[in-house]
Parts: C-alpha cells; sequence; structure tokens
C-alpha cells in the first residue's frame, strides 16, 4: 500500500535551516507529483510547493526564495529545504502524493521555528 514518512523537523532558530524528507512507497514514484502541505495551530492546511515526476515545481507565494522542494526518484523521496525560517514557518509540514485516485497523506513532522 501507499504509505509516505516523513522526517527532519525539528526545533531551529529563526534564520536557520531544516530540510525535510519524506520516503515513500507502494506506487511507482517517478510518475507522480509530490506536495508538501503545512498546518499551523488554528490555521487550515496550505499547500507549501509541489513537484511533477519530471521536475517542474510550484511554490505558494510566502515561500519562494526560501523553500526549495526537490526528488529522488531513484531513493523515492522527496525534499523540503527551508532556509531563512521564521517564527511564523512552525507548523506540522506533511507530505502528499495522489495516486490511483486517491490522496495520500503521511503523518507530518513538526518544525518549530523559535529562540
Amino acid at each position: 500500500q501507499v504509505q509516505l514518512v516523513e522526517s527532519g523537523g525539528g526545533l531551529v532558530q529563526p534564520g536557520g535551516s531544516l530540510r525535510l524528507s519524506c520516503a515513500a512507497s507502494g506506487f511507482t514514484f517517478s510518475n507522480y507529483a509530490m506536495s508538501w502541505y503545512r498546518q499551523a495551530p488554528g490555521k487550515e492546511r496550505e499547500l507549501v510547493a509541489s513537484i511533477t515526476g519530471a521536475g517542474a515545481t510550484n511554490y505558494a507565494d510566502s515561500m519562494k526564495g526560501r523553500f526549495t522542494i526537490s526528488r529522488d526518484n531513484a531513493k523515492n523521496t522527496v525534499y523540503l529545504q527551508m532556509n531563512s525560517l521564521k517564527p511564523e514557518d512552525t507548523a506540522v509540514y506533511y507530505c502528499k502524493t495522489r495516486a490511483y485516485g486517491r490522496h495520500y497523506w503521511g503523518q507530518g513532522t513538526q518544525v518549530t521555528v523559535s529562540s
């Protein structure tokens, strides 16, 4: 079955960096777009970035220039490099794909930006 497992979250100071990873299994990874979403306390889940199987990317406006999504199809893994982190980036970050007509989500990884 389709599984998505995020890792790499943690506590970081403002201005710092983190790289999130999402390991995928159970489907032909290279054929499907992958996305990162986030959900802050009391807020709706929002799209951070997405990447097609071929590597074309799309970002939410507030993340452009600070976040970079990438993928390694040989490792069935999608990454989110986050730089210049701000306290408002604090959220649970989720990996998502749509495969075989269904949406699949990982369990999420907590990112906390605080001094």
